[in-house]
């Protein structure tokens, strides 16, 4: 097999994971140790912040499911890009951008915030009906 045919895979230099309760108080939470954690690394993270914020508080406003918490992930890549990762309950609500000056629109505003700070964002299928929702930072843009 040829070498050069194969995908190449990073594997992240630092890792961050953590489960929080679907609640308001674990969105906040989610924001405050996203901060701590690339403090720690050393990383410029006030556009980072806000990503995890609008995903954090969209995986307790849309994707919550009583009794299951959401979870957080922040992966830094070698190269400096800086991955941000929110999985939620509701794999069959999938985030829509919708257009800010819509009045009828009743979500989907803060996307735009997370699409103004992220290289690249998207939404993956989970394991057991959840989703993933993340957003890529490249470096100099919440990353190093």
């Amino acid at each position: 097999m040829n070498q050069d045919s194969l995908p190449q895979v990073t594997v992240p230099t630092h890792l961050f994971t953590v489960q929080l309760s679907a609640t308001r108080r674990g969105a906040r939470l989610a924001r405050l140790l996203a901060e701590r954690q690339l403090d720690d690394w050393g990383l410029p993270f006030e556009e980072a912040v806000q990503v995890v914020a609008e995903l954090a508080s969209n995986a307790v406003l849309h994707g919550r499911v009583l009794g299951r918490d959401f979870s957080l992930g922040l992966r830094l890549h070698a190269g400096g890009t800086l991955r941000i990762e929110v999985t939620d309950a509701r794999g069959d609500r999938v985030p829509r951008v919708h257009d800010p000056a819509s009045a009828d629109a009743e979500s989907g505003r803060g996307l735009w915030i997370v699409a103004a700070y992220a290289d690249r964002w998207g939404v993956d299928e989970a394991p057991a009906g959840c989703k993933v929702v993340w957003a890529e930072l490249a470096p100099g843009r919440g990353g190093p």
